[in-house]
């Protein structure tokens, strides 16, 4: 590896400026927004690829990808401009980045005193390193004693990342340990860092295997350092000024693109397992469930069917229906619809050799071709080997929706669960189409489970237009979230998953994907005792995906009814999802319109109260409810911090009123688990229906948890019928409300605006328990209102 040393100034051009390092590297630097700056760095007049799929500030890339020199969709601001030969100085309003010799990057922020202070600096003991006779990057900065980090996607262990190094390759780690493992499914080379009052996020546009280092590894030449490795491409990585943590997050998600608004019924319960489909009456096995759920009572909305529907002997063929085990799809699908579920079905892009239709595609050219023939690459597959399907051939892209649409859409399949999308090709020279302009897998890996999905979506699209597609993936990259929720993979059953899922969920949605969840139950192993599986539907009916999956060890199904003696407190808690979807959807909604976690760690809305990032099992479903999971076996008591909100905060069970900033323990039984309400919200709640209808949705009520004293809060809620692109036409219903409390009255004044209207005719108000102040309602008193009052 070589350090790049000397600089000299070069250009200056469209909010770029270039320079040119030891005569064979540019340097280019990009003033994108006020509080983003990006560095790219390249071999001159090369790019190691010229495009990227992961940046679209416009909404999406194009199928191609996006021109990477491109800065449409940035506003592009105006900044100051100072240089001499030692030294050149770049600023906006609140960042800005000194380059001095040898090449060492300096970044400054304004504090609040409105003065330049340092934020991070790049090691000056070699900061940028590349291999000049192959392939290869470095890059070294300054490590700080006081700084915590974060992100990375899905990363096992504890939530600040501090102290530890990663694998950046995406990799099928069935029955991974959630406090261990590392690599996991997904690549996204983007860190938060947390410095005293303020934070900073970099992003490495580069899809390449690689490494990221917060503080294993010491050298005695150098400070304290923390680095960047890329096994190739080029050095592109993008700044990003807080001040906060949400700050950062949120950039990240205007760079990468918006959360896909999926269906309401995508957030209801949704079941799974391995062995319904692996039976030898796998269409019965189906049907089955769907008279156990109407038999022990339990609401569900879908069903994710594994692959096993495709089987011939046992293994995995794509887009292949066994119809010995399903005589009739269409008639199985019919049976669910009738119930008023839906059904998503796993597929794989990996043909393995002996598939039906291997040398069709083979004839054709759709595979990812080995680096040293023209034949498709092959690599281990599900017991066998296989080739990966080259998704960057607009033929193959084409064959791959329309083998979604034939085999499943119009089978009756209402979603597509794509799994199994690692791209384990271990080749990196192996050769993709590149739509065209060919490229080496090792630089795009990533990017072929991202353009699965969105060949996935456009078929769900175009089959039918009117209403929201609903994807799943395992795999890809940043920028999955346009497109798909997403899970943290094939978890292990056990106490310690429990804990540590819910760690690596805040670190996933810290990285731009809110709209997470984990296998419920735990997916590989031993089946969990009764008490684990309560607890963990606990943990999983407060997460966006709530999905109970499981192929244990013994061959038994986690179902909420696998043990009688808890089946009640499972159907009570998955009655209490149900009541809870209008503000689950309402979050959904936040994630996508305004770019909000749905899933946020404490610290993320109360970054002033330092002890909010003490390792904890605590956690935010949006900003109102604080929930505290019981993760240890036998737990009779849960100890909670609650943050400093200077409103305090209420038991969602008992109502009682606690101040913020204190730890407080509550009793605990099997039956229930700490939930906190911040004072001053107002959480929506409907009445439980066997699934997700908006025609029978005819209850809301909004439980009021005032402030006590005098103060004011205000919000919004969203509700719409679910499932089409209506409230495009503003055929929606938003609902702004404004609490303001006093000694002896509380005045809550609603406000509507849409077209939409709901099954529901009017709003109970309810006040917490013990609540002696009056209650007025848009100045009248009441406890309920008509929604036509509201309008």
């Amino acid at each position: 590896m070589k350090t790049l040393k000397n600089w000299h100034f070069q250009s200056e051009k469209d909010n770029c400026i270039t320079l040119s390092v030891d005569n064979k590297y540019t340097l280019s630097l990009y003033i994108l927004e006020e509080k983003v700056f990006r560095i790219l760095i390249n071999r001159t007049n090369q790019l190691a690829l010229d495009r990227t799929w992961s940046i679209a500030p416009n909404g999406d890339t194009p199928l191609e990808g996006r021109d990477r020199l491109s800065t449409e969709g940035f506003s592009l601001p105006n900044y100051q401009l100072t240089k001499d030969e030692n030294s050149l100085t770049v600023s906006t309003g609140q960042l800005k980045v000194v380059i001095t010799q040898p090449l060492a990057l300096a970044w400054y922020y304004k504090n609040p005193q409105g003065e330049w202070e340092l934020l991070i600096e790049d090691r000056k003991t070699s900061a940028y390193l590349i291999n000049a006779h192959g392939d290869g990057i470095e890059h070294y900065q300054r490590r700080y004693k006081d700084e915590k980090y974060y992100g990375l996607g899905d990363k096992g262990g504890d939530l600040n990342l501090d102290g530890r190094r990663f694998e950046l390759r995406n990799l099928d780690a069935m029955g991974f340990s959630a406090k261990n493992t590392d690599p996991l499914y997904k690549l996204i080379p983007f860190t938060i860092t947390k410095r005293n009052d303020v934070s900073f996020g970099l992003f490495y546009d580069n899809l390449n295997s690689g490494w990221v280092d917060l503080g294993t590894e010491h050298d005695n030449y150098h400070l304290s350092y923390r680095s960047y490795k890329g096994q190739a491409g080029d050095i592109d990585y993008y700044f990003f000024l807080g001040p906060k943590v949400l700050d950062v997050t949120k950039s990240l998600i205007k760079l990468t693109g918006k959360t896909f608004f999926g269906p309401k019924w995508s957030l209801g319960y949704s079941g799974s397992t391995m062995y319904y489909t692996d039976a030898p009456n796998a269409q019965e096995q189906m049907q089955h469930f769907i008279d156990l759920c109407q038999e022990h009572d339990i609401a569900c909305d879908s069903f994710q069917l594994s692959s096993g529907y495709t089987s011939i002997n046992g293994k995995r063929y794509v887009f292949n229906w066994n119809y010995d085990k399903f005589p009739d799809p269409k008639a199985f699908t019919k049976s669910y619809h009738d119930a008023g579920l839906r059904i998503a079905a796993n597929i794989k892009p990996c043909l393995l050799q002996d598939h039906p239709k291997y040398k069709e595609i083979e004839q054709k050219g759709l595979f990812i071709k080995d680096s040293e023939s023209n034949s498709p690459e092959r690599s281990a597959f599900w017991d066998d080997e296989g080739s990966n399907l080259d998704l960057t051939n607009r033929e193959t892209f084409n064959w791959w929706k329309e083998n979604v649409t034939k085999q499943l859409l119009d089978m009756g399949i209402n979603a597509t669960w794509n799994d199994n999308n690692e791209f384990q090709v271990w080749d990196g020279e192996a050769r993709c189409n590149g739509f065209g302009r060919e490229i080496a897998i090792k630089h795009i890996r990533p990017v072929m489970p991202l353009l699965m999905c969105r060949a996935s979506m456009e078929a769900q699209q175009a089959h039918n237009p009117n209403i929201r597609p609903y994807l799943i993936s395992r795999s890809g990259c940043a920028g999955i979230q346009r497109y798909v929720q997403t899970w943290s993979g094939d978890n292990y059953t056990s106490w310690e998953t429990l804990r540590y899922n819910i760690r690596q969920g805040l670190n996933m949605s810290l990285s731009g994907l809110y709209n997470t969840g984990h296998d419920v139950g735990g997916f590989s192993g031993p089946k969990p005792d009764a008490e684990l599986f309560v607890r963990w539907v606990q943990n999983g009916i407060m997460h966006p995906r709530f999905t109970i999956h499981s192929w244990n060890d013994d061959h038994t199904v986690n179902e909420p009814w696998m043990y009688p003696e808890v089946t009640p407190i499972i159907r009570d808690m998955i009655y209490l999802r149900y009541r809870l979807l209008p503000y689950f959807y309402n979050l959904l909604w936040l994630a996508h319109h305004n770019d909000e976690p749905m899933l946020r760690p404490t610290f993320l809305d109360h970054e002033h109260d330092p002890k909010t990032f003490t390792e904890t099992d605590d956690f935010m479903i949006g900003k109102d409810l604080l929930i505290a999971n019981i993760v240890e076996q036998g737990q009779k008591e849960r100890t909670v911090y609650l943050p400093d909100n200077q409103t305090g905060w209420y038991c969602f069970h008992t109502h009682q009123w606690f101040s913020g900033k204190q730890a407080i323990t509550l009793p605990v039984q099997l039956e229930n688990f700490p939930i906190m309400v911040r004072a001053g919200a107002i959480i929506p709640i409907s009445n439980r229906l066997a699934y997700v209808n908006h025609k029978q949705d005819d209850y809301r009520e909004f439980k009021v948890f005032p402030i006590k004293g005098k103060a004011a809060s205000s919000g919004e809620f969203f509700e719409d019928d679910g499932e089409s692109y209506s409230y495009q036409n503003n055929n929606a219903l938003w609902i702004s409300w404004k609490i303001e409390s006093a000694n002896n009255r509380i005045d809550l004044t609603l406000t509507a605006k849409g077209d939409y209207i709901p099954a529901w005719k009017e709003l109970i108000i309810t006040l917490p328990i013990g609540e002696t102040r009056t209650l007025y309602i848009n100045n009248k008193v009441a406890d309920r209102i008509l929604l036509t009052e509201i309008k």
